[in-house]
């Protein structure tokens, strides 16, 4: 599992941009949704420096909110910038998947 982590985190910063791509959300909701989409390795204590870092390059605003449930929110939503490295992230990821499977496809032989 530790070796599976390794991989992840490279790509880590880009499955969370594109998560807040889709609507503001605060922090717990963020994990919460990288579980339902089977990343369970990752807690929020890994997240939240992430954030903060990506916060501090400006590719993700922040916005405190009131909550129902406890103390105030902080909701992250992308910031221009922060859309286009999502969108490098994309064709980083397009080209390093299509490098991999023709690696793999070609040891399958």
């Amino acid at each position: 599992m530790a070796d599976q982590t390794q991989m992840l985190k490279g790509i880590l910063d880009g499955c969370l941009l594109a998560i807040i791509k889709e609507g503001e959300i605060y922090g717990y909701e963020l994990a919460a949704k990288l579980e339902s989409y089977g990343f369970t390795s990752f807690s929020e204590g890994t997240i939240y420096p992430l954030l903060l870092r990506m916060q501090k390059e400006k590719l993700v605003a922040t916005t405190l909110r009131k909550s129902t449930a406890g103390p105030k929110r902080k909701y992250y939503s992308l910031t221009e910038k922060g859309e286009q490295e999502l969108l490098l992230f994309h064709q980083r990821w397009n080209q390093l998947n299509k490098t991999v499977n023709k690696v793999l496809k070609k040891e399958e032989m």
